[in-house]
């Protein structure tokens, strides 16, 4: 469905009931909404495996702005903090009080811009395979460590001054090296890939480059649990060490022989995490 926020309209889709019988009562479970990477990705990277989660929490799923099956809106408002205000606007126009945010790679930066922007509106932040503020020469050595200096190379090439031509290398060389296990073909086929807003915020001269939310973070007040992988290249887990420094309530956890995809390298681990982390948050509230 498509549900017009801030004078766009975004894709949404719902997993998992929110009201369950219990008993005598009817049991409201927390919602958790699912941050997609990119940008110029979408939410299907979490489908199907994230479902596994619904007997905890209802699912709610969200393109971005400029992103997947949602308006493109004015380019000028592919920002971070309009991205993290659409999903204030979102939990508006849907009645949803406190929900659980979930946000990856770029969906960890539109996540800490809700969490820092709208800290007393959410119940729970889970941050993956992000950082709160990106360090681009330890992207490019974590690269060139893990796939040569080739990889090296293309990755500086690419995050250093985005085009597309550069992005299609960028996929070719250095995207297969995201996964310890391999990517999945599926999910890569099923992908909608936008390459202007891409080109509009990747980068050191573009917001990429710009944003830091390290400060910020310190007035974030509900638990929060960080996940890094041991052998992501291009969120290297020293920064995901960083974020959980500077939230006052956070768990850490780095996976062992984990990459940036942690949810199919480390799938046991990561999902004991998620489940845990969700019980801990329903309980408290």
């Amino acid at each position: 469905m498509r549900i017009e926020v801030n004078g766009v309209r975004l894709y949404v889709d719902i997993e998992g009931a929110g009201l369950v019988p219990d008993g005598p009562l009817m049991r409201e479970k927390p919602t958790l909404i699912a941050l997609h990477g990119g940008p110029g990705a979408d939410h299907s990277i979490y489908k199907p495996h994230l479902g596994q989660l619904t007997d905890l929490c209802q699912i709610l799923y969200v393109d971005h702005r400029g992103n997947g099956r949602s308006d493109d809106g004015d380019p000028a408002t592919w920002t971070l903090a309009q991205w993290g205000d659409d999903i204030a606007g979102l939990c508006d126009v849907l009645g949803i009080e406190r929900p659980i945010i979930y946000g990856a790679s770029f969906g960890g930066y539109v996540a800490q811009s809700f969490a820092t922007r709208h800290p007393d509106r959410l119940s729970g932040l889970i941050l993956s395979v992000t950082a709160a503020k990106v360090d681009f020469e330890a992207v490019f050595a974590a690269f060139a460590r893990i796939g040569g200096d080739k990889a090296g190379d293309v990755a500086r090439t690419y995050w250093s001054d985005p085009t597309p031509e550069r992005r299609q290398a960028y996929f070719d060389t250095c995207l297969p090296l995201y996964s310890v296990t391999g990517l999945n073909p599926d999910m890569m086929a099923r992908m909608i890939v936008k390459n202007p807003v891409a080109m509009h915020f990747n980068g050191p001269r573009n917001e990429h480059g710009r944003f830091d939310f390290r400060r910020a973070l310190a007035d974030v007040p509900c638990p929060a649990l960080v996940i890094a992988g041991e052998k992501d290249p291009i969120m290297p887990h020293t920064l995901g060490a960083e974020i959980a420094r500077h939230l006052p309530d956070a768990r850490y956890h780095l996976l062992e022989n984990a990459g940036h995809t942690v949810d199919f390298d480390a799938t046991d681990a990561f999902y004991t995490l998620m489940r845990n982390f969700i019980g801990e948050v329903s309980d408290a509230a």
